[in-house]
């Protein structure tokens, strides 16, 4: 039975600095696990993320992690799932990742997403929550129209992601969790970990 999910993500190549992480039923990373792309920084972090003492490991990529665009994610332990525009039942517990890159961010990938989503993993956060940054002294918001419309269509029970890392945090609206996980400040701060009790 999954009772925690601890969520991360934008670690940007830190997560080896990562120390005493609460335990949790299952581990998630939003992406943006890298800083460059490279596959040298991915092995880096898969090495790290499967050898994470949690009963379930879920990840989907961001629009650092450029060398995963497309590709499958082979060898991964049992217990670890590479969540691309696809879903794993957990415990009962219907996970499904969508991942971010600039170019490759379309919006048949959103409508796709099935109903019976429990928790929707994904980079970029829905527009309106947990979204907002600011750019050349304006705030904005980053995040995406498409996937709130989306999400308000399918009403899953927790929505996790990052990109936005000025958006950090948790906020609750009808009925739906949403978690910004971005661990990595544009200041050089780092955020704790979320550790979200799943109801």
């Amino acid at each position: 039975m999954i009772k925690t999910i601890l969520c991360l993500s934008d670690t940007h190549n830190r997560h080896r600095s990562l120390r005493d992480l609460p335990q949790a039923d299952v581990l998630v990373h939003c992406g943006d696990f890298t800083e460059y792309g490279t596959e040298e920084e991915v092995f880096d972090f898969l090495n790290w993320f499967c050898d994470q003492p949690y009963k379930y490991k879920v990840f989907t990529t961001g629009n650092h992690d450029v060398c995963l665009y497309g590709n499958n994610v082979e060898g991964l332990d049992e217990n670890c799932y590479f969540l691309s525009n696809k879903g794993v039942v957990l415990d009962g517990v219907h996970f499904y990742g969508l991942p971010f890159f600039i170019e490759g961010f379309e919006d048949h990938h959103v409508q796709a997403i099935p109903s019976g989503v429990d928790v929707l993993v994904s980079h970029q956060p829905p527009l309106g929550m947990l979204d907002k940054a600011c750019e050349d002294g304006s705030a904005y918001h980053f995040g995406s129209e498409g996937l709130a419309w989306r999400i308000h269509d399918i009403r899953p029970s927790y929505c996790l992601f990052g990109h936005v890392h000025a958006g950090y945090g948790v906020a609750e609206k009808e009925g739906i969790v949403y978690v910004n996980a971005a661990l990595m400040q544009d200041d050089g701060r780092v955020n704790e970990p979320v550790l979200v009790k799943y109801k």
